[in-house]
């Protein structure tokens, strides 16, 4: 059985269920994106010149937002986020709660995986430039929330809390989206081999 035009790619697993099975189908997918998040978190080198530690969560976050579609990718990454306020060990290196200076990034999470989620339903994951571009922006809005928030956590310059925030990440960051930009559309066109899509 085809699905009629999904989205963004969770749509082709819940929009072949109705009712409580859809339901229950849509709870499973924003758990599992605050769960991936979670365990991309635990792979976490800290740095020793920056409060902010080098993870795989950015990663995981916009793969996340762009597979699970606006409201999902919004309602896992508050998941994430309010879970771990209320003190379960899944930020980086196993913390919890909000008062660490790289907090920012994680209501930044929130905030990406929106807007990711709203392009990625324009078709934005089906060709690697496309995708890459969309990963950009995500990057983009992480960067300006979690950079804001150390700035004033650790009292510093703005230029300080680029240098801080933002300069040690940008390698690893070409290549999640270099990754990111391979994947996602690499998964449509399994799908449609699969016939999984009109």
């Amino acid at each position: 059985m085809a699905v009629t035009q999904p989205v963004v790619l969770a749509d082709v697993w819940t929009d072949r269920a109705e009712g409580a099975r859809s339901l229950v189908r849509q709870v499973i997918l924003v758990v599992g994106g605050a769960a991936f998040v979670g365990l991309s978190a635990q792979v976490a080198i800290p740095l020793p010149f920056t409060p902010v530690p080098l993870t795989l969560q950015t990663f995981a976050v916009l793969l996340a937002g762009a597979a699970l579609g606006p409201m999902r990718g919004v309602l896992s990454m508050s998941l994430y986020a309010v879970a771990g306020i209320a003190g379960i060990p899944w930020f980086a290196e196993g913390t919890s709660g909000f008062a660490m200076p790289s907090f920012g990034y994680i209501l930044g999470f929130i905030i990406a995986a929106g807007i990711v989620g709203r392009i990625a339903e324009s078709g934005a994951t089906r060709t690697v430039w496309r995708t890459a571009g969309l990963m950009v922006i995500g990057n983009l809005v992480i960067y300006a929330v979690g950079v804001t928030w150390l700035k004033f956590a650790i009292d510093s310059t703005w230029i300080t809390a680029i240098e801080l925030g933002v300069a040690p990440f940008l390698v690893g960051d070409v290549l999640k989206i270099a990754l990111a930009a391979g994947l996602l559309p690499l998964a449509w066109s399994g799908l449609r081999k699969a016939g999984l899509l009109d």
